[in-house]
């Protein structure tokens, strides 16, 4: 009798909490998944890749029970040599996107929205999200291929106010460039540091070829260092060649020497030599932010200069140095910066503006 007494003494807490719903629930959780999206303007690209691009979706808790409703989309793009894969979580790596968001979300720090993240890893890893007959267009596969099958399959609010643009190192500069160039697709952006604002080049201190002349085949950019391949991927992106082969780019260098028409067309590809020609289309965005960190000297540095610029054309953005380097504030920034940013600039359902 006294077990039985014992028993039911410690159950009724657990039988009470159960009936008046004090039991603590777990945090709801977003469903990620996986898909292949075609891009035309990817097609018979001269590096070769597939114009099938895998892209890594994200959907918030609400999404699978809440059939009627309709969310804003955050496209988030990654940096160089980074891959969808990478930062959804499907393989292990510095970033994982799908728990931060979750984590954010609970706390009440973000609203519900949809994430999309396309896989821009290309034979340079990485597309410059740029268009050229060797990378493909990448710039219309984002702002215009991509967006409508995600309206189409998805339930979105198909419209530039709730429509955000984000991206990391290669994908902020993306982000920048397609941004500032589509704000009929885009109303918000976000640069996270952003790579690539603007041209340089310098030539080694000795003699003689620099890394990237002897690269012939894609083995070789496989054993390439991160330098030459940024300057491989670069050079398919803003300075392509068709008879070129078996390439398709025209390097910056020449037997160590730097090419001045070439530079030239790589100054045409950077959002700071761009920008005075798109300040009617930077007006026309709601909000603009950008960080870097202060280790990341020369991304922080162009910061300054795009903070510099867009203050004296009179265009509102918020621009922050923080302590950190090129990557080991990203999973915070993410959490406590972007997503609180298009919480609050992109038009979610049952809001105007």
């Amino acid at each position: 009798m006294r077990v039985t007494v014992l028993k039911c003494a410690l159950l009724a807490p657990v039988a009470a909490s159960l009936l008046f719903g004090q039991v603590e629930s777990a945090p709801l959780k977003g469903s990620v998944q996986r898909i292949k999206v075609h891009g035309v303007g990817l097609e018979k690209n001269l590096e070769g890749d597939s114009p099938d691009r895998d892209v890594s979706i994200y959907l918030p808790p609400s999404y699978k029970k809440e059939t009627k409703r309709r969310y804003p989309v955050l496209y988030l793009l990654h940096g160089f040599t980074d891959s969808d894969e990478l930062w959804f979580g499907f393989k292990k790596h510095w970033i994982s996107v799908p728990p931060i968001v979750d984590k954010a979300m609970a706390a009440g720090e973000a609203k519900e929205m949809i994430i999309v993240m396309p896989n821009a890893f290309t034979a340079y890893q990485g597309s410059m999200y740029s268009s050229s007959v060797t990378t493909g267009d990448w710039e219309g596969y984002v702002a215009r291929e991509l967006v409508a099958y995600i309206d189409q399959h998805y339930r979105t609010m198909p419209r530039a106010e709730s429509r955000g643009l984000a991206g990391h190192s290669m994908g902020g500069y993306g982000a920048m460039r397609i941004g500032m160039k589509n704000p009929e697709v885009f109303s918000s952006i976000y640069l996270l540091s952003p790579c690539c604002m603007s041209t340089r080049f310098s030539s080694r201190t000795q003699p003689g070829p620099v890394p990237a002349e002897s690269v012939k085949s894609a083995a070789d950019v496989e054993k390439a260092d991160f330098g030459t391949k940024a300057m491989l991927a670069s050079a398919a992106a803003w300075s392509p060649n068709p008879a070129n082969p078996p390439l398709f780019l025209d390097l910056p260098s020449k037997g160590g020497e730097p090419q001045p028409e070439v530079l030239a067309r790589w100054a045409a590809n950077a959002p700071l030599s761009m920008l005075d020609q798109y300040i009617p289309n930077i007006r026309k965005l709601h909000a603009i932010a950008f960080d870097a960190g202060d280790e990341d000297r020369m991304i922080a540095g162009t910061n300054v200069v795009l903070d510099r610029m867009l203050t004296a054309y009179g265009v509102t953005h918020t621009y922050e140095l923080y302590k950190g380097n090129h990557i080991n504030h990203i999973a915070e920034r993410i959490d406590k910066k972007v997503l609180p940013f298009f919480s609050s600039n992109l038009v979610f359902a049952g809001t105007k503006r």
